[in-house]
């Protein structure tokens, strides 16, 4: 993996502000899009910027041929066994919503997650709870925010229809044993669906393998635009589905009185669809593939090893998470006493142009449970490098020298 071409790749790296290039350690809420991806954006808009699925026109025509073929990147991406098991959503919230209100939970019915979940993953619970009466279940973690594996074998018996778990964390990079967590919930009779937001673009996924019934993530966290989501089902489970979006494009025919819906995955499409976030879409699995998986998560943890073990003597800063970089993927989070979260980001930002993000990242949940009014969070990706992560370690640790 060479880091220096793949720098070249991304235009936005090569721009100066304030003299200083840019130092975007904000991946784990967007990463920046390569020229592969842009171009074959482009070339929609330029060449054939029409309808697919609908008009047999030549541009029509081309949209169709390209859109399918970038579905079927996708299904390599997440080693899906057929296309039509990866549906095209807004993003990885529509895919999780699609399967809350399409599932078919009834009153009583178990929801179990953890307890850092994104709001993503927690408000259509808590709204289905309100709405029928389902019990959403969180899962305690370790303090270190591992997975505790024995509180989720107490939380699972047979009212339990659905574990609905990130994967891996966007608070503090922790990855759960998802094979494991798979195996139980099924030997219960539960589904089981994984927020891969962080996950699908930092290591390599197999769905199949995995057995897992629902995978849902976000193409603007692996380099492609943002707007386009995809969510994987199980054949067989996604045609049990009672779609929650319909109209335009879910249905072959319709009468006064009745409708018949289109085969998967086109009942779950509503309407005219993004047509080049969808291209975008197989453009960026397509160039991710090409780089290696295996090579972006060892490249990442080589990085949070380094910064980790440059911070490690901090006495004011605190890290949310494992201590072992191994166990925090590309994400190092923290707090350093004296200093609002966003005023950490803002210095970085004004001082050496190192973009972070700061706040409760969309889990406030786990941050009102501890009493915490946030953190700051830099986040790793393929075209960083050693040398960012010492700036950026050399900059945190002057401003902690100013406080004192």
């Amino acid at each position: 993996m060479n880091v220096d071409e793949i720098r070249k790749d991304f235009p936005i790296l090569g721009k100066f502000f304030n003299g200083k290039p840019p130092i975007y350690f904000d991946n784990a809420c967007m990463t920046l899009r390569p020229k592969q991806v842009i171009e074959a954006m482009d070339d929609y808009y330029e060449n054939y910027p029409a309808c697919g699925g609908r008009s047999i026109h030549r541009f029509g025509l081309k949209t169709t041929k390209e859109c399918d073929e970038a579905r079927d990147k996708i299904r390599c991406f997440t080693g899906a066994k057929r296309k039509e098991e990866i549906i095209f959503t807004k993003n990885t919230t529509e895919a999780i919503n699609l399967v809350s209100n399409s599932l078919g939970l009834a009153r009583g019915d178990v929801v179990l997650t953890t307890d850092f979940e994104h709001n993503s993953n927690l408000v259509p619970w808590l709204v289905l709870s309100e709405k029928i009466g389902i019990k959403h279940v969180p899962v305690k973690s370790n303090k270190d925010t591992t997975f505790n594996m024995s509180e989720f074998e107490k939380a699972m018996n047979r009212n339990v229809k659905l574990v609905s778990m990130v994967h891996t964390s966007n608070l503090c990079g922790v990855t759960i044993p998802a094979r494991e967590v798979i195996k139980l919930a099924h030997e219960y009779g539960a589904l089981v669906m994984l927020d891969g937001a962080q996950s699908a673009p930092h290591r390599r996924i197999n769905v199949t393998d995995l057995d897992v019934d629902f995978f849902a993530f976000s193409i603007h966290k692996m380099c492609g635009p943002s707007g386009i989501g995809v969510l994987y089902g199980k054949y067989d489970e996604l045609q049990k589905f009672k779609p929650f979006l319909t109209g335009g494009d879910t249905v072959s025919d319709t009468h006064y009185d009745s409708y018949t819906l289109l085969e998967l995955p086109g009942r779950f499409e509503a309407g005219l669809q993004n047509y080049a976030g969808i291209i975008g879409a197989g453009a960026a699995a397509e160039y991710l593939m090409k780089i290696g998986m295996n090579e972006i998560e060892q490249h990442e943890t080589k990085l949070n090893e380094a910064m980790t073990k440059q911070l490690s003597d901090l006495e004011k800063l605190t890290l949310i998470g494992p201590n072992d970089p191994k166990l925090r993927s590309a994400i190092y989070t923290f707090n350093i006493e004296g200093l609002n979260p966003h005023d950490i980001a803002m210095i970085l930002d004004e001082v050496a142009n190192i973009m972070i993000r700061s706040g409760m990242h969309c889990v406030h949940s786990w941050f009102n449970a501890h009493a915490l009014q946030g953190s700051a969070r830099a986040s790793l990706y393929i075209y960083n490098t050693l040398e960012e992560v010492r700036t950026f370690s050399d900059t945190v640790k002057q401003v902690t020298k100013d406080l004192a």
